[in-house]
């Protein structure tokens, strides 16, 4: 090794990395070096010209195209020439010669193998043909790569010498010049050209072409040279029988190709008849396969969809919706919302999808209301060429949907922001609306223009369900676009009062909370330039909460929003502080928006009235907007001409029904300011120490809420959320304490009871805690509500939670979890379902995927019914993935009217409504939500930009400085003082600046039965509602034992006062056997109902597990009730009691911060409004 080491010479100079560095390496002589593309040879130089330059390679394909086309036109201009009555001459210089003389049964190849050919003619072909020889020949030089035999046996080259070489050998043999030469051939040799020439020309230009347009190029070209061969070649043939004509020839071949066969004209020689025979054989063979080709392609064509032209996209309006899975309700959905509105109409939709359409959707798109509006293409939105095809730079917007069907929901936002990036690297200027259905990946598609994510909004959605009552029946009825559709009553019936009873007339005529819950339902959130409204102009210069109050008092219409010019941020709600201006933006929730309203004003009825009564609001509950709005036209309004100013003393108060017994207290009112210097609120208090709310608590809950602060959270699960001030705890939480049934060296309880909480549960049962948990969480820990309310959360968890997920909810007071399942009935149990408030339910992402569609929900539907049966007093909230299986949430198969409720949801879907299930009690109520209507709110954004962010400040998922927060209202026994919702406005505007925007009402309701059974349990009794002793007549005294624990004592004591009567009349009861003690247990538990069932089940648990049954009683109180909302009520709808009114609460930092030196004051101006208020 040493020897070879030493026989290695070191490198040269200039080869070294230390002379490199010092430059002596410049001191050598430098080599120029060119490098050639091409072999500069002269071959390869006329290669490049003739094949590969795409620009000169076309203009050379296409002079070659030319020249065919030429030879067959003066091959046809030969035939014209060439008069059949003359002599049929020879060779070139023969004497011309008569062939009459044959015999008419022999055959003469003399006129078919010489022509007539004219001199000047011969001249013409025989350079064309000159040119065609030698370029074929240069051709086939610079394509010779070794192999001769593989040039010349092509056939191009041979129909090549065979119409050239012979016009060649004429030339230097003058009597061959009358020689018949096939030069119609030429045509195949022409179809040749064009297609390359075809091909040249899209690689020239750098387009794709289309293999549908290359194979019908080709079909329609090998027809034509068929034609043309079979043409040309029986009118030669035939010189020597028929002396056809050329349009003799062409009627013959098309009579006998279309299979009509006259037989007026027929080849006559048996040549003529063989070429028929040839050319019918190769139709045969060669245009079946052509068509089959156009087929097949024809057939991929309409699976991929084709291009949007570009024509189309310049001179119309499209937008382009990006979807990896196309389905049904998918589809319907995106197009019922999209056209709703006037001003889509003309929009064409393309549908970029990777995969092909189903059955289903295919049946769909060729309906003809979606047929001339809807184009699909199949394609991936990764492709330049698939956007191209969808004309994407050219689209109005672009929406990107993902798949929540997926297995992997992570997998799924991968592809959206693929997809998102891909089109915005595309067409930069196209606006993007992308879902998203994970909130840690909402960060990678910051720019686009709109975002909804998913989970964010479900888990805020859900949340506040907990604290009022029904609120993503509420967000889901604003952000539909309602076309003005109405319950499917008579359209011009005047509206009964609000006051009037039920309707009980059947099936067939709507009841009265129908007819309002579907009238209140049109209601959605318009915008209006301040200065630019009919409506609210003329309070410029006015409080928010004046304009709000007189603004819903006159003409119907709930401010609820502002907007200044200078800045993007949407407020709610800012307050009696907030003084309008006229280049606000005003929003409003409405039937309409104003540029469809009109006004009448009614002079003479008002000048009438006014004698007798304060004017009334006689608005929008007179007229029948929704059937008007349906045909956009103008909405006429009724409203009162008052006349007086608005201003005027007697224009702040509403007309009040009069009280027929008279004996109802009437309290007093204060007017609306139209600008205020001290604001008395009580919401004030949440601002404080809330000394007062936390004496009545207990020692340890007072000493545990004295360690709460409020602040923003240091952790968040992921990148992206909105910061939200909240009650916090000034140290972390250990993990072991937030395990609820898992004792500690610091608590030592195992189940919810032992905790002692002052306020009943919520719980939320999910399959693992998503990030989207988190959003949970904050708006039920919000900053302004009270401590004293603040239920504790329990998270019922299939999964263990991850370590950050802990991180992020240890700093939250009252939050728990459990590792457990609704599936076991001990981890409910344990987890403090007996006295919980809410039980929260999310879909599990596991079971979003089945084999048959609808069959996802069928396991939580299942899970739920048994929560259902077990406790009936339950609120169980219920996320389902598919909203048309609400049908089946608290199911009873004998319901009549779940039954009508059905009849009328099918009569929603023919009218094309687009919340057919609107009607279901369940949804009505808020008892379920899908998060498929928040699908809507993406495609409305298209024309409603804020809706997104009206939503999210609804939803407390942005909190901006200013603006206010949706909290709820109880009205109680003490407040139906007020009488009607329009006395209720004034009342919250004037004292707390709260301005209300709906109504949830429950009211009690008699469901008739199926059918009279012999048998009733006891969950009949709740159905019917009979009255017991009826009932027990009715059912005999076999039947009279009952489910309901209320009712077993009353029949007991009946049945010992019998048996002691019996006693008495016949002496002494005989001893029981053991066989008739059996039997006696054995009627009793044969007579048990599923109710009494249930119930010990229950017991028997609680009783294992160590808890008390007192809470479990609580709960079997089952009302047959039903609850709606109404949005936006007219000012005179009565209140009731137990209503709960929506309100939109002003920020109470910006009151205090613009209040402060009146504090006091405010507080003691409020006490007069007694309520009871539930965040």
């Amino acid at each position: 090794m040493v020897e070879l080491e030493k026989e290695v010479l070191p490198l040269p100079p200039r080869y070294r990395f230390r002379d490199l560095l010092l430059g002596d390496w410049q001191a050598d002589e430098r080599v120029q070096v060119e490098f050639y593309v091409n072999e500069n040879t002269f071959k390869e130089r006329l290669k490049l010209f003739f094949i590969k330059n795409q620009r000169s390679s076309l203009r050379v394909r296409l002079f070659n195209f030319s020249l065919k086309l030429l030879s067959c036109l003066l091959y046809i201009i030969r035939v014209l020439l060439d008069d059949p009555q003359e002599g049929r001459g020879g060779c070139w210089g023969c004497p011309r010669q008569n062939h009459s003389a044959h015999h008419l049964n022999k055959f003469d190849w003399t006129p078919i193998i010489w022509v007539n050919r004219p001199l000047p003619l011969w001249g013409l072909q025989v350079l064309v043909a000159l040119i065609s020889f030698l370029e074929t020949m240069l051709l086939v030089y610079l394509g010779y790569k070794g192999n001769l035999w593989e040039q010349v046996l092509r056939v191009p080259f041979m129909l090549e010498m065979m119409n050239t070489a012979p016009f060649l050998i004429t030339v230097f043999w003058p009597p061959l010049r009358n020689l018949f030469i096939p030069v119609f051939l030429n045509c195949w040799l022409a179809k040749h050209a064009l297609e390359n020439m075809i091909n040249d020309l899209h690689r020239a230009i750098q387009r794709t072409h289309s293999a549908m347009f290359n194979q019908v190029l080709i079909l329609v070209c090998t027809l034509v040279c068929l034609m043309f061969t079979c043409i040309c070649g029986i009118q030669h043939l035939e010189r020597a029988g028929n002396n056809l004509t050329l349009f003799d020839s062409l009627y013959f071949c098309i009579v006998t190709f279309s299979t009509v066969g006259f037989g007026d004209v027929t080849p006559k020689i048996w040549p003529s008849q063989l070429l028929v025979v040839i050319m019918i054989c190769v139709a045969l063979i060669v245009l079946p396969i052509q068509f089959e080709q156009l087929v097949f392609l024809w057939m991929e064509r309409q699976k991929s969809g084709g291009n949007y032209s570009r024509y189309r996209a310049q001179t119309e309006k499209h937008v382009v919706l990006c979807v990896s899975s196309l389905k049904i309700d998918l589809l319907m959905d995106f197009l019922n919302e999209f056209y709703a509105h006037p001003r889509l109409q003309d929009y064409y939709v393309v549908i970029l999808c990777p995969t092909e359409m189903d059955v289903a959707v295919r049946r769909v798109l060729q309906i003809p209301l979606w047929s001339q509006r809807v184009i699909f293409l199949q394609g991936s939105a990764l492709k330049d060429q698939d956007l191209m095809r969808a004309k994407m730079d050219d689209a109005e917007a672009c929406f990107i949907l993902s798949n929540r069907f997926e297995g992997d929901r992570i997998a799924a936002d991968h592809q959206t922001i693929l997809r998102a990036w891909a089109v915005k690297d595309f067409a930069p200027n196209c606006p993007l609306y992308v879902q998203i259905l994970k909130p840690e990946n909402k960060f990678h598609i910051k720019f686009a223009d709109h975002v909804v994510c998913e989970e964010e909004f479900k888990y805020a959605m859900l949340a506040l369900n907990c604290v009022c009552p029904a609120t993503s029946t509420l967000i889901t009825l604003l952000i539909h676009t309602s076309r003005g559709q109405t319950a499917p009553m008579e359209p011009f019936k005047p509206r009964p009062s609000a006051w009037q009873p039920l309707s009980r007339d059947g099936p067939a005529s709507p009841e009265q909370w129908q007819r309002m819950y579907s009238r209140c339902s049109a209601n959605e959130v318009y915008h209006v330039r301040l200065e630019d409204s009919k409506f609210l102009g003329q309070y410029q210069g006015k409080s928010f909460t004046y304009a709000s109050f007189h603004a819903h008092k006159r003409y119907g219409v709930c401010l609820i929003g502002v907007c200044r010019e200078d800045k993007n941020n949407i407020l709610l709600n800012p307050g009696p502080c907030h003084i309008l201006a006229s280049s606000d933006t005003c929003f409003y929730i409405n039937i309409s928006k104003e540029e469809n309203s009109a006004f009448i004003f009614r002079q003479q009825e008002h000048l009438h009235q006014s004698r007798r009564a304060p004017p009334a609001y006689h608005g929008l509950t007179r007229l029948p907007v929704h059937s008007i709005i349906a045909s956009m036209g103008t909405v006429a309004m009724d409203l009162p001409d008052s006349g007086s100013s608005p201003d005027s003393a007697d224009g702040t108060t509403l007309g009040l029904p009069a009280d027929p017994m008279g004996t109802e207290k009437r309290h007093s009112i204060a007017p609306v300011l139209e600008v205020v210097d001290a604001i008395p609120s009580p919401t004030f208090d949440l601002l404080s120490d809330q000394s007062e709310d936390e004496a009545t608590h207990s020692d340890d809950d007072s000493a545990a809420s004295s360690t709460w602060v409020k602040g923003y959270p240091t952790n968040s699960p992921y990148i992206g959320s909105s910061p939200t001030l909240c009650h916090l705890v000034q140290e972390k939480i250990p993990f072991c304490c937030l395990r609820l049934d898992k004792s500690c060296h610091h608590y030592p309880y195992e189940d919810a009871r032992a905790y002692h909480f002052q306020n009943k549960l919520i719980i939320v049962s999910a399959e693992r805690a998503a990030n989207g948990l988190y959003n949970f969480i904050v708006p039920l820990r919000a900053y302004y509500r009270p401590r004293k309310e603040l239920n504790p959360i329990v998270l019922l968890l299939e999964n263990t939670p991850e370590t950050h997920f802990l991180e992020a909810i240890c700093w939250f007071p009252l939050v728990y979890y459990m590792v457990g399942s609704i599936d076991n009935l001990d981890d409910l149990l344990r987890c403090g379902v007996t006295f919980a408030a809410n039980m929260v339910v999310v879909d599990k992402e596991s079971s979003m995927i089945a084999d048959e569609d609808y069959m996802a929900d069928a396991k939580t539907i299942v899970n739920v019914q048994t929560l259902f049966r077990l406790f009936p007093g339950l609120n169980i909230i219920t996320e389902l993935t598919h909203p048309a299986n609400m049908r089946f949430m608290q199911f009873k198969a004998k319901d009549r009217y779940a039954l009508a409720l059905s009849k009328l949801e099918k009569k929603e879907r023919e009218n094309g409504s687009n919340l057919v299930f609107m009607f279901r009690l369940p949804f009505a109520a808020g008892k379920v939500f899908s998060v498929s209507m928040l699908d809507t709110l993406l495609y409305q954004s298209f024309v409603k930009d804020y809706m997104i962010s009206i939503t999210r400040l609804l939803l407390g998922l942005d909190s901006m400085p200013g603006s206010g927060f949706l909290c709820a209202l109880k009205v109680t026994e003490d407040d139906l003082w007020i009488r009607s919702y329009g006395r209720l406005y004034q009342k919250l505007c004037s004292s707390t600046g709260d301005i209300p925007i709906g109504i949830y009402r429950t009211e009690s309701h008699l469901f008739s039965a199926a059918e009279p059974q012999v048998s009733v349990s006891v969950e009949d009794y709740e159905d019917t509602r009979e009255p017991r002793d009826a009932l027990i007549c009715r059912l005999g005294p076999r039947d009279s034992t009952g489910s309901d624990q209320a009712e077993q004592p009353l029949l007991r004591r009946k049945s010992m006062q019998w048996a002691r009567r019996l006693s008495r009349k016949g002496g002494r009861r005989p001893s029981k056997t053991a066989a008739e003690r059996i039997s006696q247990q054995r009627l009793t538990l044969y007579r048990r109902s599923e109710r009494q069932e249930l119930s010990a089940l229950v017991k028997t648990r609680m009783k294992h597990l160590g808890l008390s049954a007192a809470g479990y009683m609580d709960m079997m109180d089952h009302g047959n009730t039903l609850s709606y909302i109404l949005l936006n009520p007219s000012p005179d709808t009565r209140l009731e009691i137990n209503d709960v009114v929506y309100l939109i609460r002003p920020d109470p930092l910006t009151l205090v911060s613009a209040s402060s030196p009146s504090r006091k004051a405010s507080v003691s101006r409020s006490e007069d409004l007694k309520d009871s208020t539930h965040l």
